[in-house]
């Protein structure tokens, strides 16, 4: 499952003058907030239990490096301290556990360690140059299974022993090759008594070798020649060591042209090139297959999806036939031909678990169960099936189907305790819920309401389950529990700005990540019952804390297209009814899927400082979750699809209407800035609403969605040839002709997320249309998340200049 944690942390410094200034509470000002980071401090970073569950590990950022240094903390005590080089050496790494709790498994600069909890034992497994991953137990505890690269290696605890659990080739058997005759080779055999001789030597050497083999367990495994029309993508091992599930994909595919971003500032002088990724409906991403290998009897079987429910549905008949008959229409026969659908839609296997899927493949821990979560290419349903070992199939155990697209967050599943039941995440209801299901009953859902429920984890006995939820309020996240066989779902903690949490190796405890607006996330622990938390950690800078930060206000704005609440943070003065009069800027916030407005620290800490900035400078600020942000169900986030820009800019415009109204802000003299999804709102702002906004800044923007990846966009808009007018309604580029607001453009140029070709365009369109007071900032040596100080500043001075020549103006 997901783990996501916030990143960085450094010991507290000396600050520079400007700093101590804002400290002590003076004004804000650019160089101050644009600053490197390192003068607020950084949050706790990738915590973990130690294996014996009486310290917690987590990383700290060193101050002005990229370096993170190793903390332990004591749970009982709260006393923390650093490891120097010598003390990494011993510490643990985040561990696995046999079934007993006798043995504990973690991985270490690549290697593996093996543990013996009632000694404290330890016990290198593996000392190589490659990387070792993925450790855990047989299911009988009497062997370390692990993997490297996509080999799976076991380690025999009693005999101390490492053997390949398989060897598996991608090539034909040679023994085939062998048994291959032509007439030729008959004759050959028939006429010359020598060469009969010659072959009757080979194969009875080759058939004593592979009997000694058969009944030696201390030889290697002889490998599986697996053919050579696929290339493996991934392999899974079973627990018992009885079964390998492979993922595989065509031979040699091709990924299609990638364009190229150019590096102009290099250490050698001269400018060179780097290849990104396709564009939309460029070349539909490569499908999958399943091949399920007996490693016992040495046999591989295809697992055909053709049986899964809906697999054969076009869920875009409709766009399918009207955009093949305009192909058709004006000659393009080989266009429309292309567009013809499959007789079964092809599949690819639900992202592992550090892409946020939740992971594709899990075993029982018996190894007797194997359940595989797969998804159709266009994103229109998701699968979550069994395997019958003894037909060698799959069998459907859950379908979820969205007309829009599945959700690419909320996919995690596996198996309760008993190995036989299911449990998984479903969005179904319209909110992602939890679910239980036997393979042969019916599901059962754990959790239900108008709220979102993530990061599952079971607890060592298997009688609960631990989520992450927002029940109290969609802006207020803390730890929930509920009984695995159903029950009441019950709040553990109280932060409301609650961002990860970690079970103990007993179950006995949690370790907590919380943060709030102005406080990087830090750690404590609590009982996993519930209780008071003790805090371990507190890394915050004075300089930072001591200043009087603006407390974000978080209101409800009613939509007025019947959307319900969109929910804001609101910045202003400390008398409300100073805000009268005064000029407005919204925020957009990036990413589109994403949730800004929570009682947690933002990933927009640089953002929510100029915030302040502005308020001090005589604005408001409005920061608003509009339609297609996460945290608010399935309506909110598919409200985009096939018209992204659209229901955005009716929240935007609500927003707008909302400080008029509730504040008395002067409706003319209202701003809008965001970047990347941000950016491209702040275009379609401007273009589709001319006159709204008194000044846009588009940061890092996408201009026109038919240069973006597949991935994205092809979930939301189709693909461009299937639906050409959801791409032009979409793309600001379409809108250019209507520029009459002043509008700055920021990029970086190596940016290989949204191209900066993708603003150059857009550029080049308006000076084609002859259109006045728009700008463009490029950056050479920023991507698309900016990290030098220099343009951090640069780039927000421009914003700033721009507000106060264009927004602040009334006298």
């Amino acid at each position: 499952m997901r783990r996501m944690f916030v990143a960085g942390l450094a010991a507290l410094a000396a600050l520079p003058s400007a700093f101590a200034q804002s400290a002590a509470g003076g004004p804000l000002d650019l160089e101050t907030i644009m600053a490197n980071p390192d003068w607020i401090g950084a949050a706790v970073e990738q915590p973990y239990w130690s294996a014996d569950g009486h310290a917690v590990y987590y990383a700290l950022k060193r101050d002005d490096s990229k370096v993170r240094d190793l903390y332990r903390v004591d749970v009982a005590s709260g006393q923390s301290s650093k490891l120097d080089a010598a003390a990494q050496a011993q510490a643990d790494g985040p561990s696995v556990f046999d079934r007993e709790h006798r043995y504990a498994a973690f991985v270490r600069h690549g290697d593996i360690f093996l543990v013996e909890l009632s000694s404290g034992r330890r016990l290198q497994v593996t000392r190589t140059p490659e990387i070792e991953s993925a450790p855990r137990f047989s299911s009988d505890g009497r062997a370390l299974q692990f993997r490297q690269a996509n080999t799976w290696f076991s380690y025999d605890i009693a005999a101390r022993v490492v053997a390949p659990a398989a060897q598996l080739k991608f090539a034909d058997d040679p023994k085939d090759k062998d048994k291959k005759t032509n007439d030729l080779t008959d004759d050959q055999l028939r006429l010359f008594k020598a060469l009969r001789q010659n072959k009757a030597d080979k194969d009875g050497l080759r058939d004593n070798d592979d009997a000694l083999a058969a009944v030696d367990p201390t030889r290697a495994p002889e490998p599986i020649y697996l053919g050579d029309k696929a290339d493996l993508l991934d392999a899974e091992l079973s627990p018992d060591g009885r079964w390998m599930l492979l993922v595989t994909q065509p031979k040699d595919a091709s990924e299609g042209k990638k364009p190229q971003v150019t590096h102009y500032v290099t250490d050698s002088g001269y400018a060179t090139q780097q290849e990104t990724r396709v564009y939309v409906g460029r070349n539909d991403p490569t499908p999958q297959s399943l091949l399920l290998v007996d490693l016992n009897q040495r046999k591989s079987y295809p697992l055909a999806t053709g049986d899964l429910p809906g697999i054969k549905d076009d869920p875009l008949k409709a766009l399918r036939a009207k955009a093949i008959a305009e192909l058709e229409k004006n000659g393009k026969k080989d266009q429309a031909k292309a567009l013809k659908a499959p007789d079964e839609r092809a599949i690819r296997i639900v992202a592992d678990a550090d892409d946020g899927g939740g992971g594709g493949i899990v075993w029982s821990d018996d190894g007797h169960n194997l359940a595989i979560q797969l998804r159709a290419i266009d994103n229109k349903d998701r699968w979550i099936a069994s395997v019958d070992f003894a037909k060698h199939a799959l069998v459907n155990q859950h379908r979820l189907h969205d007309d829009a697209w599945i959700n690419w967050n909320f996919n995690d599943f596996g198996w309760l305790k008993d190995n036989r039941t299911l449990w998984y995440m479903s969005e179904e209801t319209g909110y992602s819920q939890l679910y239980t299901k036997t393979l042969d009953g019916k599901a059962r859902a754990l959790t239900q309401g108008k709220f979102e429920v993530s990061h599952p984890q079971l607890s060592d006995d298997g009688q609960w389950f631990y989520v992450r939820s927002n029940k109290v309020a969609p802006y207020s996240y803390d730890v929930y529990r509920v009984p695995s066989n159903g029950g009441e779902l019950s709040r553990l903690t109280q932060y409301q700005g609650m961002d990860d949490f970690l079970l103990s190796p007993d179950s006995k405890q949690l370790a907590v990540l919380h943060s709030s607006p102005y406080v990087l996330a830090q750690l404590a622990v609590q009982d996993a019952a519930g209780g008071t938390p003790r805090e371990l950690t507190s890394t915050m800078k004075p300089a930072f804390s001591a200043h009087a930060w603006i407390a974000p206000q978080i209101v409800e704005v009613a939509s007025s297209h019947g959307a319900g609440s969109i929910w804001a943070k609101y910045y202003g003065p400390a008398d409300p009814a100073a805000a009268a009069g005064r000029p407005a800027v919204i925020f957009v916030h990036g990413a589109g899927y994403l949730q800004n407005v929570t009682l947690s620290w933002s990933n927009y800490f640089r953002e929510q400082m100029f915030h302040n900035l502005l308020v001090q400078q005589g604005y408001v600020v409005l920061d608003m979750d509009y339609r297609a942000s996460e945290g608010y169900g399935r309506a909110w986030r598919t409200a985009i699809y096939r018209q992204m820009g659209h229901p955005e800019l009716e929240d935007l415009l609500d927003g707008k209407a909302w400080l008029v109204k509730q504040h008395g802000i002067d409706g003319k003299r209202i701003g809008i800035y965001g970047g990347s999804y941000g950016g491209f709102m702040t275009e379609m702002a401007l273009l589709r609403a001319p006159g709204e906004f008194a000044a846009g800044a588009a940061l890092r923007p996408v201009s026109d969605w038919r240069l973006y990846n597949h991935e994205y966009t092809g979930d939301i808009l189709n693909d461009p040839q299937l639906d050409p007018e959801s791409y032009r309604i979409s793309s600001p580029i379409e809108f250019a002709d209507k520029l009459q607001d002043p509008l700055l453009i920021q990029h970086g140029i190596i940016d290989d997320n949204v191209l900066a070709e993708d603003s150059i365009r857009l550029y080049q369109r308006f000076i084609e249309l002859h259109k006045k007071n728009f700008w463009i900032s490029l950056y050479p040596m920023e991507r698309h998340g900016f990290v030098h100080p220099d343009s951090w500043h640069d780039e927000y001075r421009r914003i700033d200049e721009l507000f106060e020549t264009y927004v602040k103006p009334a006298k």
